[in-house]
């Protein structure tokens, strides 16, 4: 399945997701987890939902590495839950890292 995460920092009266969302189903998603909350915030609950249901095989999409990690230290922790899970990340338009096999693929785009 083709998951994708969008976040924005502020709230929908003053940022607008739908762009997004709108180029995240251009991209494939099938399921978005969207959410308003501050990059640096510890919990992202939809985040969180996201890599929960996530099963081996699926892919997380997302448009910008910034509306996925903050830091390279929240970065690397999500990479290393994507080898966990099993998952393939692509960042559209920049990196795909795919992990389905347990490991990153040297191959990946």
């Amino acid at each position: 399945m083709n998951r994708a995460y969008s976040r924005c920092s502020t709230n929908e009266s003053k940022q607008d997701i739908n762009r997004q969302v709108r180029e995240l189903k251009a991209a494939g998603a099938e399921v978005i987890y969207m959410e308003y909350e501050h990059g640096d915030a510890k919990v992202k609950s939809q985040q969180q939902a996201m890599f929960a249901e996530s099963e081996p095989g699926d892919t997380i999409i997302v448009l910008e590495v910034s509306r996925l990690a903050r830091s390279t230290q929240q970065l690397c922790e999500i990479i290393e839950r994507i080898r966990e899970k099993r998952l393939r990340l692509v960042i559209v338009g920049s990196i795909t890292l795919d992990c389905r096999e347990g490991q990153a693929d040297p191959m990946s785009e």
